[in-house]
């Protein structure tokens, strides 16, 4: 069966919460992603910053990204996968959460984060349908 450390991108970076959401930004732009974990000082996740909350809730709310902390964003508590969890756990988070990345955990340690995309890649045709289905609905 294949497990979220199967698929994951591995060496996921945080954005600290005290650091502003320009700095995150800055940091999706040189990685070349849509999403970063949010850290707190305790290296714990506090949540997941994506380029959409930069454009709708700072710069849409006219809030200035050089001074609005990433932590700001961060909601609740992070929705995660464990590092051993199987694509179908995988399916079943996301589809109730409604989120498209998922961080990856082993133990307490982030060690990789799973897209939507990772998770249509291994699955037979009919669960992608469902998945992009479940995501794209409000």
């Amino acid at each position: 069966m294949t497990k979220a450390r199967d698929i994951m991108t591995g060496g996921a970076q945080c954005v600290g919460a005290e650091e502003t959401v320009l700095d995150a930004a800055r940091k999706m732009k040189d990685l070349g992603v849509g999403a970063l974990p949010i850290c707190g000082t305790d290296n714990k996740l506090k949540g997941v910053l994506t380029d959409r909350d930069v454009v709708v809730k700072v710069l849409g709310a006219g809030k200035d990204p050089a001074t609005c902390p990433a932590g700001e964003l961060a909601q609740g508590e992070a929705v995660t996968i464990g590092a051993d969890d199987d694509v179908e756990e995988i399916l079943r988070t996301m589809t109730e959460h409604k989120v498209r990345r998922l961080p990856v955990i082993d133990g307490h340690d982030l060690v990789g984060m799973v897209a939507q995309a990772d998770v249509a890649r291994s699955l037979p045709d009919p669960k992608v349908g469902d998945l992009l289905q479940a995501l794209s609905t409000d």
